[in-house]
């Protein structure tokens, strides 16, 4: 961090179940409120790569500690987005470059043990979400375009370059 500005490598996945669902947790800002029943937007699990981590490795570590579910990092696809996301983070400008990942037919109930401190205290709800249902929402998306870009990972595998989302 400089300057006041963290750039943050991201991973993300989006999990998949056999009805192509998708795992999304309900952001509630970067800061605990008192407000437990307010959601800001939905996104994927995901988070900041550490230390000596590969992108592929963060995924599924990131994957572990948010949803209790453990997979290799051979079965994540992709990647198969890049999304560049800037906002505050108190005083700092928090500049998340985001990779994501994809993992299919997933069979799992969410477990949330594995979540930091701070993830607790801003109590994240979370729900398996259809295609139509992200489609036909007035909720809010990270990335915002969830809904014109799952079309072409659900078709899957994917077999090209990452595509830019917002």
């Amino acid at each position: 961090m400089s300057d006041g500005v963290w750039v943050r490598p991201s991973a993300r996945v989006v999990v998949l179940d056999p009805r192509q669902r998708v795992l999304l947790f309900g952001g509630r800002g970067l800061q605990p409120r008192t407000d437990p029943g307010h959601v800001e937007y939905w996104f994927t699990p995901g988070g900041g790569v550490e230390d000596g981590e590969d992108l592929r490795t963060a995924a599924v570590r990131e994957l572990a500690e948010e949803t209790g579910l453990v997979v290799a990092p051979a079965a994540l696809e992709g990647p198969v987005w890049l999304r560049r996301w800037q906002g505050r983070w108190g005083d700092t400008l928090l500049d998340a470059r985001e990779t994501f990942f994809v993992l299919r037919d997933v069979v799992h109930e969410v477990d949330v043990s594995g979540r930091t401190e701070l993830e607790r205290q801003l109590d994240e709800p979370h729900r398996w979400w259809s295609p139509a249902e992200i489609a036909d929402s007035a909720e809010r998306f990270a990335p915002r375009d969830l809904g014109t870009a799952l079309p072409e990972v659900l078709r899957g595998p994917w077999t090209g370059p990452p595509r830019v989302v917002d």
